[in-house]
């Protein structure tokens, strides 16, 4: 198993002449670790004073390749992901999975259908080889190298991830999928997604992240880029259950053009910090983002969660809503950004925080910034705190549920819109990591 430890020039160089690189992305991997050494670390969001960087493995790669076919795979990692469930995602057809251990994708498949189309779904090593000149082209255009110091890490040393291109007016009406897995002790997970809807087209990609509980901690720092073209549309949902060793700290932003559309869906377990702020760039007339998170955050944990809208074109529009819950001592916060530019007219954007606190030693705080430099706009921000009543569980007893069904029945009722968004398997899924969750939690 290859194995590149430490941060230092010498392993970026490393890395990118394993991956047999061009010089141009061996000189961006450079230039990235020269601005990551120089950026501080963020002074808001999160403890991160016990991340040491000089531990963290930076690249691991699998003994065996990329498998186009499930039944090539390697039995230990199949083990591992049917229990996750790959194998009944491809049962249900879905349009494409990708699937991640540690640095390397390890599974690829795509529906011949798919591919008549013209759409493009690789992994982003793959991507590179493949399609250099695309990938050149917006590489590092939403999400710069020096957009913050772990972007900056991320393109230092990225590795794995997806490339996805959806041709003009292509829509895929099934969902793309892929699984990142952490595996490994002291590892540092650096995939880099790139997506690319041009105009007319539509597509929703879903990932889902895991891992297994060490007793040392592990780093994952993705950045995602997504370009959403001329009366385009894309979702993008997450399904994230790292164990509490992990710290996750990734960027995730997408450049909307007119009349174009993203969606954030995004669902945060386990972690012992994560600080995710999915953001769009709303710079073409009439483009919309819609962002919904739901974070979960228990005994020594910190869900550092928000989402940003920048409004730099007439008629665009954000609808940003957050739910956190925390018990035994968890702390969620809301960390979000609303700015709109100078020169634009009629602009509606709308955040809603809604926090469940579910004993007296967990905390939840809101942190909005809104930057209007435009008169003629409409903005709201609304915050909400709750506690599960002492009447809800009396009215649902006396019907003759049980009071630890009668908590999970209004904590289930609480993070309903976020279920209802999702495809009927994550949403399963989503309600049994709840319910173990909050077992005893209450």
């Amino acid at each position: 198993m290859q194995k590149f430890n430490g941060l230092s020039r010498q392993t970026v160089k490393q890395i990118s002449a394993y991956k047999n690189e061009p010089l141009w992305m061996r000189k961006k991997r450079l230039k990235a670790l020269s601005v990551f050494e120089k950026l501080p670390m963020p002074l808001k969001g999160g403890d991160l004073t016990g991340l040491d960087f000089n531990k963290i493995h930076y690249y691991l790669k699998p003994k065996e390749g990329i498998k186009k076919l499930w039944k090539d795979v390697p039995a230990e990692i199949k083990k591992t992901y049917e229990r996750l469930g790959i194998p009944q995602a491809e049962q249900k057809f879905l349009a494409g999975v990708k699937a991640q251990w540690d640095s390397e994708m390890i599974y690829g498949s795509l529906l011949k259908e798919i591919e008549k189309k013209g759409v493009i779904f690789l992994s982003m090593d793959e991507g590179l080889k493949q399609y250099p000149d695309l990938v050149r082209e917006y590489f590092g255009t939403v999400v710069s190298i020096s957009d913050n110091k772990f972007a900056a890490l991320n393109s230092a040393v990225w590795s794995g991830g997806c490339f996805i291109y959806v041709p003009p007016k292509v829509s895929i009406s099934l969902p793309l999928q892929a699984y990142f897995r952490i595996n490994a002790k002291n590892i540092g997970q650096f995939e880099r997604t790139l997506i690319i809807a041009d105009e007319g087209s539509f597509v929703h990609y879903i990932e889902g992240c895991t891992s297994p509980i060490y007793t040392t901690d592990s780093l994952h720092a993705g950045v995602v880029e997504i370009i959403v073209k001329k009366g385009a549309r894309v979702r993008y949902t997450t399904v994230q259950n790292w164990s509490k060793n992990v710290y996750n700290l990734v960027t995730k932003r997408a450049r909307v053009e007119k009349e174009g559309i993203i969606e954030w869906v995004d669902f945060n377990n386990g972690s012992k910090l994560t600080m995710k702020y999915p953001s769009a760039i709303l710079q073409g007339k009439g483009a919309k983002v819609d962002m919904l998170s739901l974070s979960i955050a228990g005994a020594g944990q910190c869900q550092d969660i928000g989402g940003k809208a920048v409004h730099l074109a007439s008629e665009t529009s954000s609808v940003i809503r957050s739910k956190s819950i925390s018990h035994h001592g968890g702390i969620t916060s809301y960390r979000g950004l609303v700015k709109i530019g100078p020169g634009v007219s009629r602009i509606k954007s709308k955040t809603v925080c809604q926090a469940l606190i579910l004993d007296d030693k967990s905390k939840s705080d809101t942190y909005p910034a809104i930057l209007a430099a435009s008169p003629n706009c409409e903005v709201s921000h609304e915050a909400t705190v709750s506690k599960i009543s002492e009447e809800q569980i009396f009215y649902l007893r006396s019907r003759g549920i049980e009071e630890s069904e009668a908590e999970i029945m209004i904590v289930n009722g609480f993070i309903k819109p976020l279920t209802k968004e999702l495809p009927f398997e994550y949403a399963i899924e989503l309600n049994q990591l709840i319910k173990m969750e909050m077992k005893g939690a209450i």
